[in-house]
């Protein structure tokens, strides 16, 4: 099996619908390399390429950038030490790396969501039938086509009532965490919860997106991937400060969707048969001193 008919099967399962305007490209390899094993992981990282090539693999699918810049742009990396061996690796190897991200993020269900949900276990606690009251602003989105995903689904749930301690104390333990930065106190009692990962905790299409989700829907707590220190962090801390039932907890971007990876090793792997798959953890960036 080709890299062509591997990503156009991926397309095909959730639809078809190609977008206009993407960051789903091709950025190392040829689409007609014969496959002969299959890598996932969020970002496709020296120490993801090795591995991929230590278990046989020539294609890597990621969800976030191999050069460092949202759109995979390398004009501003010729000469580049750290560039240019890593594609000297690749091309050495011949690894093909494909982005897999808006139309991830934009199947009938975002499938990051997915995964990220069947690791906590939380798919029965999803609140359903609410809308972000921001549609209009999250059109100004960049990729044709998500603007649908986040108007329709806000992806808030109603929890079994626990402090946000334990609460921060389960993403830890779910998804190897070894620290989690938290705003609030950490017995605020945490029932209705919101959950944005990667970037969406940013305020996709308006900054003020997180803090409007907090208050239409009565939430506890926001559970956030990357997030910016004068949004939502001081809106908790003022809600605290005034004696308020708020908080929220930071998994940072990488750790808020590996799951979305691991979970897609196990729904593509089917649809490969004869063709090895698997997910390899880009595992959390950061030490803790």
């Amino acid at each position: 099996m080709k890299v062509k008919q591997i990503i156009d099967g991926i397309i095909n399962k959730f639809g078809g619908v190609k977008f206009e305007q993407t960051c789903d490209q091709l950025m190392s390899g040829s689409f007609d390399t014969e496959v002969t094993g299959v890598v996932t992981t969020f970002m496709a990282t020296v120490d993801v390429i090795n591995e991929a090539i230590d278990c046989g693999a020539n294609f890597i699918i990621t969800h976030e950038p191999t050069y460092y810049t949202g759109l995979d742009q390398t004009e501003w990396l010729k000469g580049d030490p750290i560039y240019e061996e890593k594609k000297k690796i690749l091309e050495e190897h011949g690894i093909a790396i494909w982005r897999f991200h808006d139309h991830m993020h934009a199947a009938p269900t975002d499938l990051i969501y997915d995964g990220l949900l069947k690791e906590l276990g939380w798919e029965d606690y999803v609140i359903k039938g609410i809308q972000s009251s921001h549609c209009q602003e999250i059109k100004k989105m960049p990729f044709k086509g998500l603007e649908e995903v986040f108007k329709e689904n806000p992806h808030c749930y109603e929890i079994p009532e626990i402090s946000l301690k334990e609460l921060a104390e389960n993403f830890k333990k779910k998804l190897g965490i070894d620290a989690i930065q938290i705003v609030g106190s950490p017995n605020t009692k945490c029932r209705r919860v919101g959950i944005l990962v990667g970037g969406v905790s940013l305020g996709i299409g308006g900054e003020e997106i997180p803090m409007v989700l907090m208050k239409e829907q009565n939430l506890d707590a926001i559970v956030c991937g990357d997030i910016i220190e004068w949004t939502l962090c001081p809106y908790i801390r003022d809600a605290t400060s005034l004696g308020m039932n708020k908080a929220m907890l930071v998994l940072g971007h990488e750790r808020s969707e590996e799951p979305g990876m691991k979970y897609m090793a196990e729904w593509l792997a089917p649809m490969l048969k004869d063709t090895p798959v698997r997910f390899v953890d880009a595992k959390e960036p950061f030490k803790y001193l």
